[in-house]
């Protein structure tokens, strides 16, 4: 444990399971007030929270669809009223719907852009003006390595990636002035829910073009999000940092 993050109220979207699970774990190990969203899923959201409260962290859960405008302002009213402020956003909540170009669907390419970057839009506005009156805030962004180089199957998922960075830029121009950074976290091949459908001959294919030799954990993104959350981060805005192993060099 350490209090890097004390007396911080993080919220973080998608925050049950995978990778945003280990977000909000992380948060709280460094002494963040967390609240985890979660759109279905109430068990995992719960899960989550029995492991912050066994860790003796400040917690709620918030249900919330990050792509509907009325339930993001609901997430940062409710986390306001509860915790009095709202100092840092973690915009992890994640959707695929791989296909081909030519065999994608309009439905497919919507949704994905909505759950991926949208959302990202929405909850950054709805902080934004709490974070602006306090003169202090961190948004960070989790994006992908197909978000810098493309991924043939993904032009969805990829658009959307690639959209945060351009999303968390234009927020870091716009608002550095008040000390909020906004910073993009861009996670290689990680093994959770959302992945673990990969095959076998990704992930070969994945370690032989990776510097170091192994997969991602949920861990490794979530240590390098809480530094980017910290005071020790705060001359750091506008970058996106990836966390692949040397995959996108």
């Amino acid at each position: 444990m350490s209090d890097s993050l004390r007396d911080k109220v993080a919220i973080v979207t998608g925050g049950s399971r995978g990778i945003g699970k280990a977000i909000s774990v992380a948060m709280a190990k460094h002494g963040a007030k967390v609240v985890i969203n979660y759109r279905q899923n109430s068990a995992a959201a719960e899960e989550c929270a029995a492991q912050l409260a066994a860790m003796g962290a400040e917690h709620i859960t918030i249900q919330a669809d990050v792509t509907v405008t009325k339930d993001v302002e609901r997430l940062v009213d409710t986390t306001i009223s509860k915790f009095g402020t709202v100092n840092i956003l973690v915009n992890n909540a994640g959707f695929n719907r791989d296909n081909l170009i030519v065999r994608m669907s309009d439905a497919d390419w919507d949704q994905v852009l909505d759950t991926n970057l949208k959302a990202a839009f929405l909850c950054s506005r709805a902080v934004l003006r709490p974070m602006m009156k306090q003169r202090w805030g961190r948004i960070i962004n989790i994006s992908s390595v197909a978000g810098v180089a493309g991924n043939a199957g993904q032009a969805n998922y990829a658009a959307a990636k690639a959209g945060l960075t351009g999303l968390t830029r234009a927020i870091a121009r716009e608002v550095g002035s008040r000390s909020i950074t906004a910073n993009v976290v861009a996670p290689g091949l990680v093994i959770t829910e959302l992945t673990e459908h990969v095959g076998e001959d990704l992930i070969k294919a994945t370690l032989d073009r990776a510097v170091l030799p192994r997969l991602g954990t949920p861990e490794d993104i979530a240590e390098a999000v809480a530094f980017l959350a910290s005071e020790a981060a705060g001359y750091i805005t506008g970058q996106v940092l990836m966390v692949d192993g040397g995959l996108g060099m």
